[in-house]
């Protein structure tokens, strides 16, 4: 009886979570700007199924702990989209605050915008790369 209550409790907490985090992409307008920039409108049930099975893997890998020989270039190609979801998150929530036009009013930039978001996003790539690399060899 105890471990049916734990279940039920950890499923509902589960359901609740993930329906937030889809209400706070949608929100952000996250998945609207990657299909608007993609082009791929036509391809909705996609990325539905997508987010789904995204949430679902990583509920797997978050929950049971397990060891898979996947070789490096699954591991980095993995890592690269695990950091442009990421990246699209930030700078989702960077644009929702208004972030860059303060800072272009701030620091007096009136050309060159898309230079300064590519510069931001150089030198989180670079900074993660050292750190990862890092802790990596030692």
């Amino acid at each position: 009886m105890g471990q049916a209550l734990i279940t039920i409790i950890g499923f509902s907490a589960g359901f609740l979570i993930a329906g937030g985090v889809v209400s706070v992409m949608v929100g952000l307008g996250i998945l609207t700007r990657f299909i608007g920039l993609t082009h791929t409108a036509r391809q909705i049930l996609w990325y539905e199924d997508a987010i789904l099975l995204g949430g679902v893997c990583g509920a797997v890998v978050t929950v049971f702990e397990f060891e898979a020989a996947v070789g490096v270039w699954l591991l980095a190609t993995a890592g690269l989209f695990i950091g442009v979801f990421v990246g699209g998150w930030i700078l989702a929530l960077a644009e929702l605050v208004d972030l860059f036009p303060v800072y272009s009013r701030r620091f007096g930039i009136t050309k060159g915008a898309g230079w300064f978001v590519a510069t931001l996003a150089a030198g989180k790539t670079v900074g993660s790369f050292l750190y990862f690399a890092g802790h990596l060899g030692g």
